[in-house]
């Protein structure tokens, strides 16, 4: 039997621009001819979350109508060219509406309430530690946790609330919030580790240290095992279970040692420039994604209360007071400049998912991302009618192009639910949830 190959494959030397330098891409599966790719192999389907803070100018956001029929409006008008794969999601709820704290406290959490004071802290286990949880077991690391600003991890920033709430999206455990990284050298090192570089040999050297460090450990575990008393046991199987993860994941580093990374040198640190930082950032990003060292990435593109201006684009206000405008047209619409901005420099990161092949398609059909802040009127500090969108295929999932009204009025959590769901990891309940969300039919649509 004469098999026939006619599907085209990507180059194997197919290089990206980005990170100031030419990268060659790993082995992918786009690079093998489509006859000799098993033929009930599952896309990879990533999440991501992008957050953007202080609310929305929800006048220029909101469409005025429902279904696919919609008008993009002048905050969404940068992302017309991703239309097709962009829900527009209004009428969801916060579960936890307490100022800015409660805005991304529980974005991810679902959260109903979280700490009183400014050392009492507490959430939940955030959606993308659910994935990690899973998906942590397959790539190098679990997840990624980045910002543009550097985390505070003590003193009071929102209604007298831990700055924990305003500066990270992700909770392992209840009293367990994980700091975001800002210094792209510092997410370079947690990807390709602190060799300087993505060359093969550098990184071979690094596991080897890596796996001297880890054995003598365990054996040092091992000896004091035998001459400690129960209590102590425990806490020390803890422990080892913690240096077996590390384990785990320096032989997942070994096996992948033949895939041809990126080459190039670690940045420096932070750029001064806005611009010049985030796309730093955005570039690790999508490196991350493409070589499948993570599949779930949270990223703030400013936390809570962030005081940023923006003169660039004509906006000299700090980002923070503009955003209390007391519904004041003239500050209204220049806090919408920020906004669109902002989907401006995400429609530039989507542009690149969708140029970058992945499996039959691209990064962007395999990704469920979502985007938004935990406030729609900021100067109420609402938690009401939250600016939100779904963007990506989802692996197969999404069915964008529309927008989709709720008028129950549902709690962010119950969108969190329908999300796990389609990527794989279904929950019964998840932080304040009372059911799924509809997102492929509505009523009327």
């Amino acid at each position: 039997m004469t098999t026939i190959l006619t599907g085209k494959s990507l180059p194997r030397r197919t290089l990206i621009k980005g990170l100031g330098a030419s990268l060659a891409l790993p082995l992918l599966d786009a690079m093998v001819p489509v006859g000799l790719r098993g033929l009930s192999a599952e896309p990879v389907h990533r999440f991501q979350t992008f957050y953007v803070p202080n609310g929305m100018a929800m006048e220029y956001w909101s469409p005025m109508t429902s279904g696919a029929d919609f008008a993009l409006t002048p905050i969404l008008e940068p992302l017309a060219a991703f239309r097709d794969q962009m829900l527009v999601l209004s009428g969801i709820r916060a579960n936890w509406n307490q100022i800015h704290a409660g805005a991304s406290g529980s974005f991810l959490t679902g959260i109903p309430q979280g700490g009183r004071t400014e050392t009492e802290i507490f959430a939940d286990v955030s959606m993308d530690q659910v994935l990690a949880r899973k998906f942590g077991r397959i790539t190098q690391l679990a997840s990624l946790e980045l910002s543009m600003d550097a985390s505070a991890n003590a003193g009071a920033c929102s209604s007298n609330l831990s700055c924990v709430y305003t500066h990270t999206l992700s909770w392992r455990g209840p009293t367990q919030p994980l700091p975001m990284e800002y210094n792209p050298r510092a997410v370079f090192e947690r990807l390709f580790g602190d060799a300087g570089s993505t060359e093969r040999g550098a990184r071979e050297m690094r596991l080897s240290q890596q796996r001297s460090i880890l054995d003598s450990v365990l054996d040092k575990l091992g000896q004091l095992g035998r001459e400690i008393g129960a209590q102590d046991q425990i806490k020390v199987e803890q422990y080892t279970e913690a240096i077996r993860d590390v384990e785990r994941r320096i032989e997942r580093a070994e096996a992948q040692i033949d895939i041809e990374l990126p080459n190039f040198e670690q940045p420096e640190g932070a750029p001064a420039d806005f611009e010049d930082h985030l796309d730093l950032m955005l570039d690790l990003q999508l490196l991350a994604l493409q070589t499948d060292l993570t599949r779930v990435i949270s990223f703030m593109i400013g936390k809570e209360q962030s005081p940023r201006p923006y003169p660039q684009i004509g906006v000299p206000d700090a980002h923070h007071p503009l955003s209390h405008h007391n519904d004041q047209p003239e500050l209204v619409e220049r806090m919408s400049r920020i906004n669109r901005y902002h989907t401006e420099l995400f429609a530039r990161y989507l542009g690149k998912l969708r140029a970058t092949p992945d499996g039959d398609g691209n990064l962007l059909d395999n990704m469920t991302i979502l985007y938004g802040s935990g406030i729609s009127n900021s100067t109420r500090h609402s938690g009401r009618n939250l600016p939100l969108l779904v963007m990506g295929g989802g692996a197969g999932s999404l069915r964008g192009g529309r927008h989709l009204e709720y008028g129950d009025d549902p709690g962010m959590a119950n969108l969190l639910v329908t999300l796990m769901d389609k990527l794989g990891v279904p929950v019964d309940s998840h932080g304040a949830s009372t059911g799924a969300l509809q997102l492929d039919t509505l009523p009327g649509l």
